[in-house]
């Protein structure tokens, strides 16, 4: 379904493209509109009415709550409403069949599943829906009156199925008047082929030795595989989620939108705080902002501080999946946030090498909670990272994967933007049409072989799409 929708892309974007840059400027939100909501149909169709009561009952909600602003009740009492449609589609589309389980456990019972599928992005367009209505409670923004509008920021197709999640802040001025500029249509495509060189060169080709390691049976594998197989994990789900953002962004800057950066450099991180920091930086600050500050914050001492960061973490781990090892995981770093908090911060600070070990150490232990949702098959692969077992079958996927592992490992870090800049820096001084011939060869190839890749792959997962 996913891979399909991202095929129907490519067909459908140049063909899309030249309709909404014909379009005069006040018709630009409705092609754009109409747009992704082809596109979410194609792959969602049977979900096309879910979207559409989305945009309608939000859009109410904000003109309603701006109405009522003077009268707090009514106004609070109509944001609960828009959060409750909004949480109330998400847990029943994502959480029932996990409560169902889990009651029938407790209770020994035998009830039914409900036989639904996800559907896509919903994660992230909630999010991005309810955050309006709020800012709209708090002032922070006057309602959007044109449906059209409205529908546009919710519906943008490039980061609808997967982020980043775009506040209506982010974007107000751009939904009602934008400039379409040559520079920054040039920008966005280009960062739209590394974004999708990311996903599909990177991501598809190191995910495939985390699925050696899987096929293997974790019973079978020594310890040096176990670390190589979730280092591989750790970068297929960085390229995966960051190259879909990159590309979002770029596809943002090519329809004139500027969306926020998603992905810092997360793995050159010294601490597990510094780390969710740069990573997924839209969905941080969105619990920031309308979980961990309305709650107090750090405003009223540690032992509420903590409190206020064990919500947020469940919450995390819970938005990531209806399983408890997404729940283990938010909790984990909660518990390596709250000791980071508690002193050892201090420490990472003064020594450096012992910091960035021990961030891409637990790190590996955190993706490893993430990416084994069965608690037998995690023991067992637990077992394998703490218990030495020896092997040397590890030595043959290194042979067939090491140069996978080694892109990854470069692009991953800061080190990998500076090279680039310098090399482009030395070859602009000598001739800068040559520079603008190297990039755009550079940039070609690599669009002409990711879409070969897509076309022709087998192995071409989306991991964030199921979130």
């Amino acid at each position: 379904m996913v891979f399909s929708s991202i095929l129907f892309l490519f067909r459908f974007l140049p063909m899309g493209l030249i309709c909404y840059y014909l379009t005069p400027r006040k018709y630009k939100n409705l092609v754009l509109t109409i747009l992704s909501l082809i596109f979410y149909s194609w792959g969602e169709g049977k979900y096309f009415l879910i979207m559409i009561t989305s945009i309608l009952v939000d859009y109410s909600a904000g003109i309603a709550i701006y109405r009522y602003k003077e009268h707090k009740k009514k106004g609070i009492s109509i944001l609960c409403l828009s959060i409750v449609f909004n949480l109330g589609i998400l847990f029943i589309f994502k959480y029932v069949n996990f409560f169902i389980n889990n009651i029938n456990i407790i209770f020994s019972l035998a009830l039914s599943k409900v036989n639904i599928t996800l559907p896509l992005g919903i994660s992230f367009y909630t999010f991005q829906t309810m955050s309006y209505s709020i800012d709209v409670y708090k002032g922070r923004i006057k309602p959007e009156i044109n449906i059209i509008n409205f529908a546009t920021f919710v519906t943008l197709f490039p980061q609808l199925i997967a982020g980043p999640i775009v506040k209506y802040t982010d974007i107000q001025n751009e939904i009602k008047a934008r400039n379409i500029e040559k520079d920054k249509v040039q920008e966005g495509i280009e960062k739209f082929i590394l974004g999708l060189g990311r996903k599909v060169l990177i991501a598809n080709n190191i995910g495939m030795l985390w699925s050696e390691v899987e096929n293997t049976g974790f019973n079978n594998i020594s310890t040096p595989f176990a670390y190589v197989g979730i280092l591989a994990f750790s970068l297929q789900i960085y390229f995966d989620f960051s190259g879909y953002s990159l590309m979002a962004r770029g596809l943002g800057q090519i329809l004139g939108f500027n969306f926020p950066r998603n992905f810092n450099y997360p793995y050159a991180s010294r601490s597990i705080s510094e780390f969710w920091r740069r990573w997924h930086i839209t969905l941080g600050s969105w619990f920031k902002e309308y979980v961990y500050i309305p709650l107090g914050g750090n405003r009223n001492g540690k032992f509420r501080t903590i409190i206020n960061l064990f919500v947020v973490w469940a919450l995390t781990g819970l938005w990531h999946g209806a399983s408890f090892n997404f729940i283990i995981w938010g909790l984990l770093f909660f518990s390596l946030i709250c000791i980071e908090k508690l002193g050892l911060i201090r420490v990472l600070n003064k020594y450096k090498v012992f910091s960035h070990i021990y961030t891409i150490f637990f790190l590996l232990i955190g993706w490893t909670v993430f990416a084994i949702t069965d608690f037998e098959s995690m023991k067992v692969f637990f077992s394998k990272l703490f218990i030495y077992n020896n092997g040397t079958e590890y030595i043959y996927y290194l042979r067939n994967y090491g140069i996978s592992l080694c892109i990854g490992i470069f692009f991953s870090m800061p080190m990998s933007s500076k090279f680039y800049l310098k090399i482009e820096n030395m070859i602009t001084m000598k001739s800068e049409i040559a520079m603008e011939i190297i990039k755009t060869i550079i940039l070609m190839s690599i669009f002409i072989i990711s879409v070969a890749y897509l076309v022709d792959a087998t192995y071409n997962p989306f991991l964030y799409f199921r979130f």
